[in-house]
């Protein structure tokens, strides 16, 4: 079967399974399923460079025993056949689940029940971890994973088909890369799963501009499916010329994920970049560790994040964080600041209402120009998270030291802000015309020659403020806007949302136009 048939098979005969309920669920079982046969590839890889390598998995339950339907003489495994497969796979996940998952270790229960195996007395009830991260990533990839497949005969079907891709090929395992981006990228019609997947354009964007190089950390404390990181990786590869470029690359990224479904998904797009043992913690970034306890060892020199925004978190993450607000995308730009290492870079996506925001944006706004360089604010069109979200979103690149002639008081001397307008022939961006690298050209050739760019009538797309200019306007961000659009129709939730966000606008630019009158009268 053709790579680029895959996707669409593996949804028709799902499509057909009545425990598989809508996009979300399909994905999760296509992500597990697909981080087996990839990391089955990787160990055959390992095998190959260490005659000593032992999996931690038994051999009943390695992808290349069981995935098969026929032996090498063509006939029938019967392991492999519908039911008992099912029975199969159900007990392998729980042999993998970390033993806390389970109520009843002891249940009687027939997906429990083993094939081809031995009494329960003769093996261990769970995988056992090892201290080798290479293994013990299996029992974190499956601490949240479910079979949502009832039949048995759909599921061989499924597995017959991935099994049909050889990884050991090079070019193959390439192409496979290819198809499992496009599957990632169909996250973001998929619901609530497409706030973990960042278009490849923008994170490319943003890993080409910040410039990582090998030795460095390049970290992401909201991963998702591993974008960034992966975008990362790419560019570090071409760095690589001996073993120990190898063992640097090796190295080279770090990431945290809270969610189960985007962290298999990250796990499973870096062993498709050569990555031995992604080091992908499945932790909640905000509280995973005491901000007083972090040390100059735990900070990353490269921070590439789109965070999470719209949410509000606990009253745990702002207390650690020291944080008067409880919305997630404050938080998390909090949490870069604590964790990015002296002179390191940062990329990060937010929303427009961080730009205008007062209260505790205005705070993060400030300390981002007297602690740090923020050098560079990218407005994005509002359609580019389309159809996930038609929120408009911005990029922030700071970096962690002391521009050269800034004022006394603050680390920014001045910021330059750059509005990228929709492509030529382009409205908006959708699920089938979406942004691509080559969009985002007009801002690469900008940003190697900044220059301030008006377009008639005062109409600014390009244009540098002085980090005092910016303090004086009660550090507002919300510069080089766009021109106003024609009014569209937005679903409900969103409409709020925009509502929401214009609202806190006009709310800052009434407070702005009142501490102004309220100087004069003191004067």
């Amino acid at each position: 079967m053709a790579l680029g048939n895959i996707l669409k098979s593996l949804r028709d005969i799902m499509r057909q399974d009545k425990g598989v309920s809508g996009d979300a669920q399909r994905l999760e079982q296509m992500s597990w399923l697909f981080f087996l046969k990839v990391y089955d590839a990787q160990e055959e890889i390992w095998e190959s460079d260490d005659d000593g390598f032992e999996s931690a998995i038994p051999d009943e339950y390695r992808w290349r025993n069981w995935a098969k339907s026929k032996d090498e003489s063509g006939k029938s495994i019967q392991s492999a056949t519908a039911g008992n497969l099912i029975r199969l796979v159900n007990r392998m996940i729980s042999y993998f689940k970390p033993a806390e998952n389970d109520a009843d270790e002891d249940s009687s229960d027939e997906n429990n029940t083993g094939i081809n195996s031995e009494s329960k007395n003769d093996e261990p009830k769970k995988i056992q971890p090892t201290g080798d991260w290479r293994k013990d990533i299996i029992i974190e990839v499956f601490r949240d994973v479910n079979n949502y497949m009832k039949d048995g005969g759909l599921l061989r079907q499924v597995v017959d088909v991935i099994n049909e891709i050889d990884l050991s090929d090079a070019d193959e395992r390439h192409s496979f890369g290819d198809i499992y981006e496009k599957m990632l990228q169909e996250m973001q019609a998929a619901g609530a799963a497409g706030e973990f997947y960042t278009p490849r354009a923008v994170t490319t964007f943003i890993i080409d501009h910040l410039n990582p190089k090998l030795g460095e950390l390049v970290a992401d404390y909201a991963c998702g499916t591993g974008g960034f990181l992966a975008s990362a990786l790419e560019f570090l590869a071409k760095q690589k010329h001996n073993a120990d470029d190898e063992k640097l690359y090796q190295k080279s990224v770090y990431g945290q994920e809270w969610k189960a479904l985007p962290y298999v998904l990250c796990i499973t797009n870096l062993l498709l970049k050569d990555l031995d043992a992604p080091n992908i913690k499945n932790v909640d970034s905000l509280t995973f560790k005491n901000i007083d306890d972090v040390t100059d060892a735990d900070k990353a020199n490269v921070i590439a994040m789109n965070p999470p925004y719209g949410g509000v978190s606990s009253s745990a993450a702002k207390e650690n964080l020291d944080c008067q607000s409880s919305e997630t995308a404050d938080l998390f730009i909090k949490l870069i600041t604590e964790m990015l290492a002296e002179n390191g870079r940062a990329g990060v996506i937010i929303p427009d209402g961080f730009l205008f925001g007062d209260g505790a944006k205005k705070d993060l706004k400030e300390s981002l120009l007297r602690k740090f360089n923020l050098h560079t604010v990218i407005r994005l069109p509002k359609s580019v998270f389309a159809p996930y979200t038609s929120i408009a979103t911005n990029i922030l690149f700071f970096n962690n030291e002391t521009a050269k002639g800034a004022p006394q008081g603050f680390h920014t001397k001045e910021t330059w802000f750059y509005r990228l307008d929709m492509p030529e022939g382009y409205k908006n961006f959708s699920k089938t015309k979406y942004m691509r690298r080559e969009h985002l050209a007009p801002a690469d050739l900008w940003w190697n020659d900044r220059k301030e760019i008006i377009i008639g009538d005062g109409d600014i797309k390009a244009k540098c403020f002085s980090a005092e200019e910016i303090a004086a306007d009660n550090f507002n961000l919300d510069k080089c806007k766009y021109p106003q659009e024609v009014e569209t129709i937005l679903p409900p939730d969103e409409l709020l949302s925009s509502y929401h966000a214009e609202r806190e606008r006009l709310n800052a630019e009434i407070d702005r136009q009142l501490a102004e009158i309220q100087s004069i009268l003191k004067n």
